[in-house]
């Protein structure tokens, strides 16, 4: 089992936004897989981080494809693009 963990700096001042263009992305993903949303209270600000598990890295990668051809995934992305400073993806094994 794999833990991919997602971390967006928000652009200062844009959180409401991300989280709210978040909602949106929530209600067109698959209800098996939907991420935990996590805001920061400590740390850099504005970060925003979603975490999902997987059986393995095919598994992933399999569902990352399954979403962005998604046709809704297009449109949403382009709405998140502007609030974003940068991101990073952390994978772990779960032990």
């Amino acid at each position: 089992m794999i833990l991919v963990r997602e971390i967006f700096q928000i652009k200062f001042g844009r959180m409401k936004e991300a989280k709210e263009i978040w909602k949106e992305m929530m209600k067109i993903m698959p209800a098996d897989n939907k991420p935990r949303v996590l805001t920061d209270l400590t740390g850099p600000y504005y970060t925003l981080v979603l975490e999902n598990t997987y059986k393995d890295l095919s598994h992933f990668e399999a569902e990352l494809h399954r979403e962005m051809s998604g046709s809704d995934f297009g449109t949403w992305y382009q709405k998140f693009i502007p609030l974003v400073d940068s991101g990073r993806r952390e994978i772990f094994t779960i032990v």
